[in-house]
Order: C-alpha cells, then sequence, then structure tokens
C-alpha cells in the first residue's frame, strides 16, 4: 500500500476560509455522485454523513489543522 498525505496548518482567517472551501467543494462532490450510486445506498449515506461532519466543523473561522490521506491499494477493482 501506497501512502500519501498534505498537511495545511491554519493559522489565519484566510487559511481557515481555504480549508472551508475545500470541504464544501469535497461534500457537494460526494453528495453529487452519491445521488447515481447504484450500490448499498447505507455505505453511501455514511460517507456522505461523515463529510457533512467535516464540512460543518469549519463553519466557524478556528486555527487548526487539515490532513488529507490517500491510501493507495495494491489491488486492482473488481470489474
Amino acid at each position: 500500500m501506497t501512502r500519501y498525505e498534505a498537511s495545511f496548518e491554519i493559522d489565519s482567517k484566510s487559511d481557515s476560509y481555504a480549508a472551508r472551501r475545500i470541504l464544501e467543494r469535497t461534500y457537494d462532490t460526494i453528495r453529487e455522485e452519491s445521488r447515481s450510486f447504484r450500490g448499498d445506498s447505507d455505505a453511501a449515506s455514511a460517507l456522505l454523513e461523515e463529510f457533512e461532519t467535516l464540512r460543518d466543523a469549519v463553519k466557524k473561522p478556528s486555527p487548526g489543522r487539515l490532513v488529507i490521506t490517500y491510501e493507495q491499494y495494491d489491488e486492482d477493482f473488481d470489474e
């Protein structure tokens, strides 16, 4: 498994705004994709709920850190 990580230090209102925009955009994208999701709708709802929590957490500007981790597995998709 390969792991990639990006960390964003939030130490100003403009940084906080940028983090909020990242999470809002991610939430909107997942929401749109989940509408066309034809598999387990409970899994799609749970994923959307998790990102909704993240999106709501950054609504009030405050210092912090946003860490994005992508883990790439060695196997392929089942087709």
